[in-house]
C-alpha cells in the first residue's frame, strides 16, 4: 500500500506540472516578437513607381508610377505584366493615390476631373498566379474645370462617394473642393449617381495645403497645411463643415507634418513629423468650449519611437492594427492599439514605397533603384503582449485609456480588448465576498459542532452539512441568477438590517443566559443551549425582514429630478450617493450562493481539526477549572489553528474556482470595482464561456489560456504560502 500511495502521489504531481507545461506551450507564442523573411527581389520596369499594392494573396504585387499603365511584378522569373488605364481620351494623370482596402487606384486628371479604376484579381485554378484586371469606374469634374489636380482624395460608403481634389493655381495659391455622389435608388432598374453638393473648403484653410485624405466610408476630408495644421472637415447629412483644427506637434520648434495616413478603420491617423516623431490620433467624443454637446473629434492616444527622418513610406494592414512605416533605410512594423513595435531593422537599402497584402502575410519593399523587396511576415498575435492583457490601453473611440475585456466584435476594424486585469479584479471581488459570508459562518460553526454541540446531535448536523457539499454549483447558480436575485433586489435594507439584527440578538441572548444563575443554567444538559437561541433568531430575521421597507422609506430617498418627488427606493439611492451602479445580479447575490457552497467545505475541515485535539489536554483544562469557552479560546484554537488555516485557503479555493454560480448571478460583465451592487467575470467564468466559441491558436484562444496560467499561478502561490503558515502554526503549537 506504501508504495502504491507513493506512484500516486508522484504521477499526481507529473500529472499537474504536464498541465502547466501544456498551458506554456499555448501561452509563451503570444510574448513572441514578429519574424519578417525576404522571400525573394523582382526588378520593376516602373523604377519612378509612385504607388505599389498587392493581391490579397501577396503573389502578384503591382505598381504604379503615374502613367497610363499599370505594371505587375512576379517572384517567378517570368517578365512583368503591363495593363493600360482606360483614362479618358486626351488626358493624362497628374495625381494619384491608392485605396487599398479596394485596391482603387484614384487618379486626378490635368482637366480637373477626379475617378478611379478597381484592380481586381481572379483566382487561377491549381497553382497558377491570380490574374489580374481592371475595371473602370466613373470620372467626375471635382473644383475648376481645365485646372490640373495635384492630390486627391476618395471614399466609397456603399451609396455615397465622397472625392475631394487639390488644384494648384499659377500664384502658387491652393483650391480644396470636393463632391458628393449618392445613388437615387428607384423601383424598377439599377441605382443612378447622382451629385447631392459640390464643397468650396477653400476659404476655410489658412495656408498652403500640402496633403489631403478622404476616409474610406466617404464621411470625412482630412487636409494638412504647411504649417503643420489638419483640418478635418465632417459630413454633417448633405453639407461638409470644418469641424477641428488642430496640431499635432504644437509642442515642437518644427511643427511641420511630413504625412499623415489613416489606420485601418479610418478611426485613428498616425502623423509624422519631420523630425521622425510618429503620433496616433484618434476620434473620441470631446467637450469643446462653446459647444451645446460632445463631439467626435481627434485626440492624441498613442506616441510612437522616433524615427531617424521623417516618415517617407506608409502602409496599414487591412486585417488589424498594424502599421508599416519608415526613412531611409530603416522600416518599422507597429501595432497601434497597444502601442508596441513588433519589428524593426536597418536594411542594406533605402526603400521609397512599401505595401501590405490583405492579409498581413506579406510586405513589399521598393527601392531606389526600381527593386521590389518580398518578405514574409509571422506575426499571428499583433494585438497581445505585456501592456495588452495588463496595462491601461487607449482603445478607439475611447476618451481615455482602460482595463477592457472585449474578445470579439462586429467588423474587421475592431480592436481585440484582451485586459486580464477586470478578470483578475472580478475573481478577487467574487472570492472576497464569498468569503465574507462563508468564513464566519463556518468556523463558528464548526467551533461550536466540535466544541459544544452534544455527540447525539453532531451525529446529525455533521452529516447534513457535508451533503450540501453535494449540491451541483449549477444548481445552485440557477437559484441564485432566478430566484435569489429578483428576492434581494426589492429588499436590501431588510437584508442589511438582518445582518444588523441576528448578531446583535445572538450577544443580547448570550448576555442574558451568562447573568442567569448556576443552578437554573444546569437545568439544560451541556450543550443544548441553542433551543434557546434558535426562536430569537429566527425572530429577529422576521423582524428585520419586515422592517426592511420601513427603514428605506425614511433612510434611502431620494428625489425625481422630473417630478420633484420624494422616492424611497435603495436601487436609486446607491448610485445617487455613491455614484456607483446598482445591478439586479450582484456580490450580494453571489456571496450569499457562493458562501453556501464554500461552507461545507469549511465547515468540515475545520470541524475535523477541532475534533483532532486531544481530549487529554481538554480534560486537563477542565480540571485546573477551565470554562468551556477558556478551553476552547486557550487551548482547542491554538492547537486546531494549522487546521482552521488549511480549511480556510481550501475555502478560497473553491470560491476562486467556481464557475457555473459566478456565471449564471452575476450578470458576467468584466468590471473594475469592488461595489458590492453590481457583478463582475471571474476568469474561471470566462473561460467556461469562450474557450468553446475561440479559434484553436488564435490570439483570443491563447488569452484564455494565459487566464488559466495565471488563476493556476495564484491559487499555486496561496497554497504556497498558506502551507508555510501552516507548518509555522503547526510547530509552534505542537504538542511535545
Amino acid at each position: 500500500m506504501g508504495w502504491l500511495i507513493t506512484v500516486g502521489g508522484v504521477g499526481v504531481i507529473i500529472a499537474v506540472f504536464g498541465i502547466c507545461f501544456f498551458i506554456l506551450a499555448e501561452v509563451l507564442p503570444l510574448f513572441k516578437a514578429a519574424s519578417v523573411v525576404e522571400m525573394g527581389t523582382t526588378k520593376l520596369s516602373a523604377a519612378n513607381a509612385i504607388v505599389i499594392g498587392s493581391d490579397e494573396w501577396g503573389r502578384v504585387p503591382f505598381a504604379y508610377q503615374g502613367g497610363a499603365e499599370v505594371t505587375f511584378a512576379t517572384f517567378d522569373g517570368s517578365p512583368a505584366k503591363s495593363l493600360a488605364l482606360p483614362l479618358p481620351q486626351g488626358t493624362n494623370v497628374t495625381a494619384s493615390a491608392l485605396d487599398a482596402r479596394h485596391n482603387r487606384l484614384i487618379l486626378g486628371l490635368n482637366d480637373g476631373r477626379v475617378g478611379s479604376v478597381l484592380i481586381r484579381y481572379a483566382p487561377a485554378a491549381g497553382t497558377a498566379e491570380p490574374v489580374p484586371e481592371i475595371t473602370p469606374e466613373t470620372f467626375q469634374t471635382v473644383g475648376r474645370p481645365g485646372l490640373p489636380v495635384t492630390a486627391v482624395g476618395y471614399g466609397d460608403g456603399g451609396s455615397s462617394k465622397l472625392i475631394a481634389s487639390l488644384q494648384a493655381l499659377p500664384d502658387g495659391t491652393h483650391l480644396l473642393n470636393a463632391v458628393l455622389i449618392k445613388e437615387k435608388r428607384s423601383l424598377m432598374g439599377k441605382p443612378k449617381p447622382a451629385i447631392a453638393g459640390s464643397f468650396d473648403l477653400t476659404p476655410l484653410l489658412q495656408g498652403k495645403t500640402v496633403q489631403i485624405l478622404a476616409s474610406s466610408v466617404g464621411d470625412s476630408v482630412l487636409a494638412v497645411t504647411e504649417a503643420g495644421e489638419v483640418c478635418y472637415f465632417f459630413l454633417n447629412r448633405n453639407s461638409l463643415e470644418l469641424r477641428q483644427r488642430f496640431k499635432p506637434f504644437a509642442d515642437l520648434p518644427n511643427p511641420a507634418i511630413s504625412r499623415i495616413d489613416y489606420v485601418s478603420g479610418d478611426v485613428s491617423i498616425v502623423a509624422s513629423g519631420v523630425g521622425g516623431q510618429s503620433r496616433v490620433f484618434s476620434l473620441y467624443n470631446q467637450t469643446t468650449p462653446g459647444a451645446k454637446q460632445e463631439q467626435r473629434l481627434f485626440g492624441e492616444t498613442k506616441r510612437f519611437p522616433d524615427l531617424p527622418a521623417a516618415a517617407t513610406f506608409f502602409a496599414a494592414s487591412q486585417r488589424n492594427k498594424t502599421i508599416l512605416t519608415g526613412a531611409g533605410r530603416t522600416v518599422s512594423m507597429r501595432y497601434t492599439t497597444t502601442q508596441s513595435v513588433r519589428w524593426e531593422r536597418h536594411l542594406p537599402f533605402e526603400t521609397r514605397l512599401a505595401a501590405l497584402d490583405g492579409k498581413a502575410e506579406h510586405l513589399f519593399l521598393l527601392d531606389s533603384t526600381g527593386t521590389l523587396h518580398r518578405y514574409g511576415i509571422d506575426d499571428p498575435h499583433p494585438e497581445s503582449g505585456w501592456r495588452a492583457f495588463f496595462g491601461k490601453v487607449w482603445y478607439e473611440g475611447a476618451s481615455e485609456p482602460a482595463f477592457v475585456w472585449q474578445s470579439t466584435g462586429g467588423s474587421d476594424e475592431f480592436e481585440s480588448k484582451l485586459s486580464l486585469t477586470p478578470l483578475i479584479i472580478g475573481s478577487l471581488k467574487g472570492t472576497i465576498f464569498a468569503l465574507l459570508f462563508a468564513v464566519p459562518i463556518a468556523l463558528l460553526a464548526a467551533i461550536y459542532s466540535g466544541c459544544f454541540l452534544p455527540a447525539n446531535v453532531k451525529r446529525i448536523v455533521k452529516p447534513t452539512m457535508e451533503l450540501m457539499a453535494s449540491l451541483p454549483s449549477v444548481v445552485l447558480g440557477f437559484l441564485a441568477g432566478l430566484w435569489l436575485a429578483p428576492l434581494i433586489e426589492d429588499r436590501v435594507p431588510s437584508v442589511l438590517l438582518i445582518f444588523l439584527v441576528v448578531p446583535a440578538t445572538a450577544l443580547i441572548c448570550g448576555g442574558l443566559w451568562s447573568r442567569l444563575p448556576v443552578q437554573q443554567r444546569n437545568r439544560l444538559p451541556e450543550g443544548s443551549e441553542y433551543w434557546l437561541l434558535t426562536i430569537p433568531v429566527l425572530i429577529a430575521i422576521l423582524v428585520g425582514w419586515h422592517l426592511g421597507p420601513w427603514v428605506e422609506s425614511w433612510a434611502f430617498v431620494v428625489k425625481d429630478q422630473a417630478s420633484g418627488r420624494q422616492i424611497a427606493d435603495f436601487r436609486l439611492w446607491w448610485p445617487h450617493i455613491t455614484g456607483l451602479a446598482f445591478d439586479q445580479r450582484n456580490c450580494l447575490v453571489v456571496g450569499f450562493m457562493m458562501g453556501f457552497a464554500v461552507i461545507p467545505v469549511i465547515f468540515t475541515i475545520a470541524d475535523d481539526a477541532l475534533s483532532n485535539v486531544p481530549p487529554s489536554l481538554k480534560a486537563a483544562s477542565m480540571a485546573l477549572g477551565a470554562t468551556r469557552w477558556q478551553v476552547v479560546r486557550t487551548v482547542i484554537l491554538p492547537v486546531a489553528s494549522a487546521g482552521l488555516f488549511s480549511a480556510v485557503m481550501i475555502g478560497f479555493g473553491r470560491a476562486v474556482g467556481e464557475t457555473m454560480i459566478v456565471v449564471m448571478a452575476t450578470g458576467n460583465t468584466p468590471l473594475m470595482d469592488f461595489n458590492p451592487f453590481t457583478g463582475m467575470r471571474t476568469l474561471s467564468a470566462n473561460i467556461a464561456v469562450e474557450l468553446p466559441e475561440a479559434s484553436v491558436h488564435s490570439t483570443h484562444y491563447r488569452a484564455l489560456f494565459l487566464g488559466a496560467m495565471i488563476l493556476f499561478g495564484l491559487t499555486f502561490m496561496l497554497n504556497t504560502i498558506a502551507e508555510v503558515l501552516r507548518q509555522r502554526l503547526k510547530e509552534r503549537f505542537k504538542i511535545v
